[in-house]
């Protein structure tokens, strides 16, 4: 009998690309949705996620969990307590499918959290690692940690094998976030003042090699009890990456030599401080972890990523 892997978030960006690859891979996937979803065959609708969703039926005979489903990219806040429903959502959800994933007898998690545990920058440092003293600072950062540490309790008191990633910025094709703004922006040829963002560095993962480490983390053995960092292996400005989203588009990008210290005050001034710093700030990681305990390697280079993602964006402005 196939062993049966479960990704919540199967409708998402990430979680749909996770359910795409272990397919293809021959591997047996039950695809967690919110709702019901014609797009997944062999979906499961488990409804919220929260500190009481029920996830018996839809662990049965599972042996490894990958947890891609999470509150985030909220542009426009409503709740009165922001940290409070990413809590509800990124900690006690995850902590409590974690619990009935271990009384059903799942052997492995695999936790997609954040680079953002590690902090918001590396400007003036070394490029974060795994070694490095978690510092979240934004409450999406905060819940994830949380729900890290949560785990590791789980996981002494269950043994159940998790595994957490925390990825910078993904991109691809249908990304969500400021890739997806930028690629827009670079289509429609808008004006953007970022021409002279050439002194940060900034890591970048996209979603292929994302979800090859993934897959690689929901049977090595080496990966138990483990959280790495990833990234495509090459830190670019934002300048530079631009200039390779346009290459990739086929078009030139208008970029306007705007001051860094420009761009951080109006950003400020509109309270867009973390937008700017995400443009503007360094944000590296080393990954060498993952290559060394794993023997993981990127299957594909930025360029190639970018490129992989850019016909995507050409097809979708065809139709």
């Amino acid at each position: 009998m196939q062993k049966i892997i479960a990704v919540t978030g199967a409708a998402g960006f990430i979680g749909g690309a996770v359910v795409e690859a272990c397919r293809k891979r021959g591997r047996e996937v039950r695809a967690l949705t919110r709702k019901q979803s014609t797009k997944n065959a062999g979906s499961f609708a488990v409804g919220e996620i929260g500190p009481n969703t029920r996830w018996n039926e839809a662990l049965q005979g599972v042996e490894c969990v990958v947890h891609c489903a999470a509150r985030a990219h909220v542009l426009k806040e409503t709740t009165s307590n922001p940290l409070g429903e990413f809590r509800r959502v990124n900690r006690d959800g995850t902590l409590r499918l974690a619990e009935q994933a271990a009384a059903a007898g799942v052997r492995r998690f695999v936790f997609l959290s954040s680079i953002g545990v590690m902090g918001q920058g590396t400007d003036g440092r070394p490029p974060f690692s795994e070694v490095d003293e978690a510092r979240p600072m934004l409450d999406y950062a905060v819940s994830k940690w949380e729900a890290e540490q949560g785990l590791k309790d789980i996981a002494e008191r269950t043994g159940l094998e998790v595994v957490s990633l925390r990825p910078p910025l993904v991109y691809g094709p249908a990304a969500p976030g400021n890739f997806d703004r930028l690629m827009r922006s670079l289509l429609r040829g808008v004006p953007l003042p970022l021409g002279w963002v050439n002194g940060n560095r900034r890591s970048y993962v996209g979603i292929q090699n994302l979800v090859d480490l993934i897959v690689t983390c929901t049977d090595h053995p080496a990966a138990v009890s483990q959280a790495f960092l990833v990234s495509d292996g090459e830190d670019v400005s934002t300048a530079e990456l631009l200039r390779r989203m346009g290459s990739a588009l086929e078009t030139s990008p208008h970029l306007l030599p705007v001051p860094v210290w420009m761009l951080k005050l109006g950003a400020g001034l509109v309270g867009r401080a973390s937008i700017a710093q995400s443009l503007c700030g360094s944000l590296q990681v080393d990954s060498s972890k993952a290559r060394r305990l794993l023997g993981w390697q990127p299957p594909l280079s930025l360029d190639e990523g970018l490129k992989q993602a850019a016909e995507g964006y050409l097809r979708e402005a065809s139709v």
